[in-house]
């Protein structure tokens, strides 16, 4: 199974505001769609939360150590080796890891791949990806992102997988 993150961030690593994304770039909104449709994906409580009900299509996994939290349509687990393991015994091939921070930086160790979409704006942002070593990572693809009326900034999208990891 191939660990991935798939995050956006500001210039300056920023990932969110008031739990929410700072940005509203339809062409990026579309692009995770895409490319979750039919996956598990991983989350924080507070991701879960900003988003506020299930994704319909995908498995939505959410870490939480709070009792009693027990969103309908989600599975909840306290670990994220937990939501790992659940996956792979439902013969997940690819666990998309889509926030927060916290949940980042937890799993950045651990991931084979990252989906990275650089916005070209500064927000005041108060929660922040975690360092990504570009020397451990390998560029696979690479997109220039105009924006156009519905996308509130421009963007870079790049695929980046981890140098010591087979495909």
């Amino acid at each position: 199974m191939i660990l991935s993150l798939i995050l956006a961030v500001d210039e300056e690593g920023g990932i969110g505001k008031n739990n929410q994304l700072p940005w509203h770039i339809r062409s990026d909104l579309q692009r995770f769609k895409s490319l979750t449709m039919g996956h598990h994906i991983v989350m924080g409580r507070k991701t879960y939360e900003a988003i506020g009900k299930p994704l319909p299509g995908r498995v939505m996994i959410v870490l939480s150590r709070r009792k009693g939290f027990h969103p309908e349509g989600c599975l909840v687990v306290n670990s994220l080796e937990s939501a790992i393991e659940l996956a792979r015994e439902k013969h997940e091939t690819e666990l998309f890891i889509i926030g927060g921070g916290e949940t980042f930086s937890q799993s950045i160790a651990m991931v084979d791949k990252i989906y990275l979409t650089t916005v070209h704006a500064r927000v005041s942002a108060d929660v922040f990806s975690p360092r990504i070593i570009t020397s451990e990572w390998k560029l696979v693809h690479f997109e220039k992102i105009t924006p156009d009326e519905k996308d509130e900034y421009g963007s870079d999208f790049r695929i980046l997988i981890r140098n010591s990891r087979k495909y």
